[in-house]
């Protein structure tokens, strides 16, 4: 905290919307994880609207984040900023032994239980089917061992996972990047992937609902894009690799996992894939349009898995510095 300097006007006014005790238990929930006002609400025994009135004054004071999904708000932590730092400290001096703090903390845990029990319902439905898919292509620790060698081990500052799904990316990379947002356009899966961040108690990560072709962020902020398998869903894939590479900051990584070109169309008619695989010169063609340039492509193809064995292909490109500095 020493490097960052309030005036006293700014102190105080920080000190005003964080030192209340609502609004202080407020924030040591929401540096658990993202919560509605109907979470919050819930935990602390009090009425909607005033939980919603001491939320928007952290918001307006620049402590807490706010993002829409659908009819539901959901707030977290403001992971960046002075007053974010100012808060990690505020947060840091607190009793986790206080009894209203371990209070707060039990009824938290039974929201994220019955989360958990929700998002493991949804999953247990549809587990058969992923099931099948996964028996065709290459085992996904194989794949997930190609990907973190070719992220590297050099810290990522910010990571932005395209449909998201079970979050299984964001707890992959959890120890590579400093913060992440997964986005994705199925409310289901993004409480299945809530409740898998939770059990995996990564907190630097958050996701929310969004159009992969028309994405709910700001361009330019971040400097790696993952695409996960999501790219043969789309009628029109070149525009979900335009909009990644608008979310990229100079210099910035994009990353696709996806399959290569395959003749099983039961996959169109069951499993509602639309392209069946991409080649490299097509993917290749799509990402120099969206203005990258590709430094690598890996083939994982499938050991074992006879004739109908799916080959999974990544690639990797770049943002030049230079191109989106001038573009900018």
């Amino acid at each position: 905290m020493a490097s960052v300097i309030f005036s006293s006007d700014e102190l105080v006014e920080l000190l005003k919307a964080a030192g209340e005790p609502t609004r202080l238990r407020l924030l040591v929930l929401l540096a658990s994880g993202d919560l509605t006002v109907s979470d919050l609400t819930d935990i602390l025994g009090q009425s909607q609207p005033r939980i919603s009135r001491h939320l928007k004054l952290l918001a307006e004071a620049g402590l807490v984040d706010r993002y829409q999904e659908g009819a539901w708000a959901y707030f977290r932590l403001k992971q960046d900023g002075r007053a974010a730092e100012l808060a990690r400290t505020l947060l840091a001096a607190v009793d986790v032994g206080d009894p209203v703090v371990q209070r707060d903390g039990e009824r938290l845990g039974s929201v994220k239980r019955a989360r958990a029990e929700k998002a493991q319902a949804y999953f247990s439905q549809h587990a058969d089917e992923w099931d099948e898919l996964r028996r065709l292509h290459v085992d996904d620790t194989e794949v997930e061992a190609a990907l973190l060698k070719l992220v590297g081990a050099d810290p990522v500052d910010s990571l932005l996972d395209l449909g998201t799904g079970t979050g299984r990316m964001l707890q992959l990379l959890s120890e590579n990047y400093r913060r992440a947002v997964g986005v994705d356009a199925s409310r289901d899966m993004l409480a299945v992937a809530r409740a898998n961040l939770d059990k995996a108690g990564v907190l630097k990560a958050s996701v929310r609902l969004g159009d992969i072709l028309n994405l709910p962020l700001d361009g330019g902020e971040f400097d790696l894009v993952l695409i996960h398998q999501v790219l043969h869903f789309l009628v029109q894939p070149e525009l979900a690799l335009g909009e990644a590479s608008r979310m990229l900051s100079p210099g910035g990584r994009l990353v696709v996992i996806d399959l290569a070109p395959h003749s099983l169309e039961f996959l169109r008619d069951e499993h509602a894939h639309v392209r069946l695989g991409f080649s490299h010169s097509t993917m290749s063609e799509w990402l120099s349009r969206a203005g990258l340039e590709v430094e690598k492509i890996v083939d994982l193809r499938p050991a074992g898995k006879g004739p109908q064995g799916l080959t999974v292909t990544i690639w990797l490109a770049r943002r030049p510095a230079a191109a989106a500095q001038s573009a900018a």
